[in-house]
């Protein structure tokens, strides 16, 4: 049994759709945890549809996922580039990456196991994975097919030789052309589930460059030096500029409705691990970033 506690903030709402809005569990199955008997609000059991306050304390416990094996679902998947050692794919907003407790399947792992055969160095649960990027995320992604792809990939990504260039919408009109943040992240100190600028993190390095500015907002180009869990949307909000429709690290009251945080792993680089070729590839921002975009920029006129 693993527990999640989730410490409320703002106005919160219903349970269920709380829970849903701040992990990486889904809202039916917190309302069917919550029915279980699974899910406590300050100590005391509460139901699915147990209003929110802030300053409210949820403990949530996940039983162990009865599935051990990812298993093959007929998912579609954009395939960006293929070949007998990698994947490259573009993943959507909303879509987890691999089966966790609330996720056991309609993952991206589920979908390629469809699709093709996956590395096996990361398990059963995680095959082919060589990095992440968040549900709320969408964006370009290398999954490995070979162990030795696999081994070579994450090779790369631990000495810094893989590019990671993220676009972001933030909060605020950065002042600077561009800049490096340089702050450790570690598990926030009281919050296990969010991370935090913290002294005893692991080493982050966030290089960003502004691209167009719009006022009360700035849209911005990140390129990621390390790969920390969460590291764009803790840097970008430890500088005071979160990203527009982040719900952990962002404002409490959002202009824009969005399903996530507006962030978009648009390019991503490697040495190809069998045939030694640079490879490059980009990803066109989503409709839903664009369109918000677009709003700001005839509002400047």
């Amino acid at each position: 049994m693993n527990e999640i506690i989730l410490n409320v903030e703002g106005g919160a709402g219903r349970l269920d759709k709380y829970i849903a809005d701040n992990s990486d569990i889904s809202r039916s199955f917190a309302a069917k945890l919550a029915t279980d008997g699974n899910v406590s609000v300050n100590g005391r059991a509460a139901d699915k549809k147990t209003k929110l306050k802030a300053g409210d304390v949820i403990a949530i416990e996940v039983p162990e996922p009865e599935t051990t094996v990812a298993v093959p679902q007929n998912i579609p998947i954009d395939i960006v580039y293929e070949d007998d050692s990698v994947i490259v794919v573009n993943k959507p907003q909303g879509m987890v990456v691999h089966p966790a407790p609330g996720n056991p399947d309609g993952t991206l792992v589920n979908g390629l196991l469809y699709h093709c055969s996956l590395s096996g160095i990361n398990g059963v649960i995680r095959p082919g994975i060589v990095h992440r990027i968040d549900k709320d995320t969408s964006g370009l992604l290398i999954v490995a097919k070979t162990n030795e792809a696999h081994e070579a990939l994450s090779a790369q990504l631990k000495e810094r030789k893989a590019l990671r260039k993220y676009n972001c919408l933030v909060h605020g009109n950065i002042k600077e052309d561009s800049g490096t943040i340089d702050k450790p992240i570690g598990r926030h100190p009281v919050d296990r589930k969010r991370m935090a600028v913290t002294e005893g993190g692991r080493e982050a390095v966030t290089h960003f460059t502004v691209l167009e500015r719009f006022g009360r907002y700035t849209l911005v180009e990140c390129v990621l030096e390390t790969g920390r869990t969460h590291q764009i949307r803790v840097h970008m909000a430890s500088i005071g500029h979160s990203i527009v429709g982040d719900s952990v690290y962002g404002v409490k009251k959002e202009r824009f409705k969005t399903d996530g945080q507006l962030l978009h792993a648009k390019t991503i680089g490697f040495t190809h691990p069998a045939t030694g070729e640079l490879m490059q590839f980009n990803s066109d921002l989503p409709r839903y970033f664009t369109d918000i975009l677009d709003k700001l920029r005839r509002e400047k006129l």
